[in-house]
């Protein structure tokens, strides 16, 4: 029986195997015997059907002689010519046996069959002719060749998409798509296809070893963040291609998150806190790992995936994992003697607005994969007094004026590329989450706003209470920009339409220059983004913690906040005991502005405290941050070498105004001085690029005149072309 079912087998490829090498004769007990005809799996079941029709389809016996090389057959839809294609669609159950009886005759039977390809909800049976059409059609002119082999598009249930809820049912679409033939990959689009398959013959890999979908999956890898062990999937950095995504650049958002924390930790115990958006759960690890029985950390994800990795990854870190008040304590028989479980983590799978309506937080971190404007009123809808909402926006995109049309859309506001582009992308942040906290009758205190190449964070206090909300709404504003000079100024407070805004500008340029030069952006925040004892104390905490890699950071925070020069930073006042000194910087462990008002022996204070707060806030203005910066570069003089960056702002410091760097821009210049004055100082320490010898004293002791000719015959030239222009 055993031959017999083998020879009516092997007429199916009677022409791959004219190709084939002749077969070499194996044992019987090596050989694979015909399947039941109970055993046969139906067309509709594709994964059940491989192993089957792979037999018939094999070019050499040699494949059938071990069971371990099973997993390695070809799918289903790749396939030599049409006509094998359809004859699956004939193998149905009980008539494996006689499918070596199967010709072009008897394909135009009446008998209606199903695609191989397609599930039954997809295509109907159907008669023959109607078939061979949509095999044809569907199939196979949409194919991918491959050393005379077709890879054919599939619409099993190999691959599913993401299942969706309408109403109250949940579709699962069956994703189409294309089974390599080199490897294990499944690939929606095929031009992809082509791409990948180009990939393989780039790199060498030629040889067919398709690995079945009951393979074993490749390991996770486990990577190390501040004594961290966290376990990625693979592919864990590209966030299409994996549930869990993991980017490495981020370690100075985590970081500075970390420290904020931290602080906020000194103000009271224990702090609620929530990571909205775990993915591998590595950023609420390193709070529970680290910060200990101050912080109760719940970790949570909306996708199942992530929800078992980010357990698991909580028992790669001994600590304990609490899912709905249920301890786990799974990993408790692989802890050595001595050792003990370091903390309490609470993971839970719910969306992240649902969560954050049932539950109050004393500190929330908002970080999903785009824009976080959808979320930002169930943030502040239960954040506790005096909490902290920390936002991550990664959509730079729109905040950075390169699609200025999804920024209108997600921020309502209006937006063009500048030269302070990263500080009006936080501005605009900001303005959203006051917006969002104004809706609730909650105010907010600005900690501090960063903006780096592949992030916008911004961390607000929060302050309840109908007066905070609605001195935090006269803070958001309209900018004035003017698209010649580049000078910029908000607009007045009040309601009444002025007849010329230009006169708002310290600039000239609508006198001189043809049509509308100024264009109004925003709404945008317009108070400061700095809060300069909240930054000191995170620096503090940074040391304690032996994050090296964020003080740099942390540092040009805090000259940013006072508009001071690093060389002119320091803190004077040896009366105050809780100083330290680190780097060179006095620290204070606690601040007057900020601790004072919000500790009283980890009790919150009244309605009392919030109201001096405000009103220091008022008596502060003049203290503030000058808003935005001026690149140096893009203010250069034609001809002229300017001078170097640090003597420019002594420079500035010396002419009287308020200087600082910008960790927003390398080449910024934070200043108070209008970009007349800005450009007349840049102009009078530049030297010519002729005079190779001159000095840059020489260059000072030129007379006050020929500066102020200089600029003068700028002016000149100027209003000619303005004048050139309007004829």
């Amino acid at each position: 029986m055993e031959n017999m079912a083998e020879e009516e087998l092997l007429p199916l490829k009677k022409e791959e195997v004219a190709q084939a090498p002749a077969p070499t004769s194996a044992p019987d007990s090596a050989r694979v015997p015909a399947p039941a005809p109970d055993s046969v799996p139906t067309p509709a079941s594709a994964p059940a059907l491989a192993p089957a029709l792979a037999q018939a389809s094999a070019l050499s016996p040699s494949l059938a002689s071990a069971p371990d090389e099973a997993e390695s057959k070809r799918h289903i839809s790749i396939q030599r010519q049409l006509a094998d294609l359809e004859k699956l669609a004939f193998v149905t159950e009980g008539d494996f046996d006689s499918a070596s009886s199967l010709n072009s005759d008897t394909l135009d039977a009446g008998n209606k069959q199903a695609c191989p390809l397609c599930p039954k909800e997809k295509f109907k049976a159907c008669n023959s002719h109607k078939l061979r059409r949509h095999l044809q059609n569907l199939h196979w002119k949409v194919s991918v060749e491959f050393e005379g082999y077709r890879m054919c598009i599939c619409h099993l249930p190999c691959r599913p998409v993401k299942p969706s809820v309408i109403g109250e049912q949940i579709s699962s679409k069956m994703g189409a798509h294309y089974h390599c033939i080199i490897c294990s990959a499944t690939i929606t689009r095929r031009t992809d296809m082509l791409g990948h398959v180009r990939r393989h013959v780039n790199k060498g890999e030629t040889e067919s070893r398709y690995i079945a979908a009951s393979a074993a999956k490749p390991s996770n890898e486990i990577l190390k963040e501040a004594d961290t062990d966290v376990q990625v999937c693979p592919n864990y950095s590209v966030p299409q291609k994996t549930d869990s995504y993991f980017n490495p650049k981020m370690k100075l958002n985590r970081q500075l998150i970390f420290c904020t924390l931290a602080a906020l930790a000194e103000e009271r115990k224990p702090l609620e806190c929530l990571d909205a958006f775990g993915a591998t759960g590595i950023m609420g690890l390193q709070w529970a790992k680290h910060l200990g029985n101050a912080v109760k950390v719940t970790i949570n994800d909306l996708n199942e995936n992530s929800v078992t990795l980010i357990q698991e990854n909580c028992h790669l870190n001994k600590l304990k994992v609490v899912v709905d008040s249920k301890e786990k304590e799974e990993s408790g028989d692989i802890l050595e003697e001595g050792e003990e479980k370091l903390g309490n983590i609470k993971v839970t799978k719910m969306d992240a607005n649902v969560l954050m309506h049932l539950r109050s937080f004393d500190f929330i971190h908002l970080d999903p994969f785009g824009t976080s404007v959808n979320y930002l009123d169930s943030a502040f809808r239960n954040i506790r007094n005096l909490g902290i909402v920390s936002v991550t926006s990664t959509d730079i995109s729109s905040l950075y004026a390169k699609a200025q049309h999804v920024a209108r859309r997600h921020y309502g506001c209006n937006i063009v590329r500048t030269e302070y582009y990263k500080e009006l992308a936080a501005r605009i942040v900001v303005a959203a989450v006051a917006r969002a906290a104004a809706r609730c009758n909650k105010g907010i205190e600005v900690l501090f706003a960063v903006a780096l190449e592949h992030f916008v964070l911004v961390v607000v206090r929060v302050l309840r209470g109908p007066t905070s909300a609605d001195e935090t709404a006269k803070k958001i504003q309209y900018l004035i920009h003017c698209q010649w000079c580049e000078e910029r100024i908000f607009q007045k407070d009040g309601n009444m339409v002025e007849e010329n805004p230009y006169r708002q500008l310290p600039c000239d340029c609508h006198g001189s220059m043809p049509g509308k030069t100024a264009i109004e952006l925003g709404p945008l925040w317009s108070s400061s983004l700095f809060s300069t004892g909240f930054l000191k104390r995170m620096l503090f905490e940074s040391l304690h913690h032996g994050l090296d890699d964020i003080q740099p950071l942390i540092k040009t925070l805090i000259f940013e906040s006072e508009c001071t020069p690093q060389s002119q930073f320091s803190v004077h006042s040896p009366s105050n005991l809780n100083k330290q000194e680190e780097c060179g910087l006095f620290i204070k462990s606690t601040d007057d502005t900020t601790t004072d008002n919000y500790i009283v022996q980890g009790k919150r204070k009244g309605s009392e405290p919030i109201t001096n707060l405000a009103k220091k806030q008022k008596t502060d203005v003049s203290t503030e941050h000058p808003p935005f910066y001026y690149n140096v570069h893009r203010h250069s003089i034609k001809g002229m070498n300017m001078p170097k960056l640090k003597k420019f702002l002594c420079y500035l410091s010396q002419a009287g105004f308020r200087v600082s760097r910008t960790h927003f821009d390398p080449m910024g210049v934070r200043t108070d001085a209008p970009l007349v004055q800005f450009k007349s100082i840049l102009l009078k320490y530049s030297t010519p690029t002729y005079t190779g010898g001159q000095t840059e004293g020489h260059v000072q002791a030129a007379s006050e005149e020929t500066v102020a000719d200089r600029v003068e015959m700028s002016e000149k030239d100027k209003a000619e072309a303005g004048s050139c222009r309007r004829w």
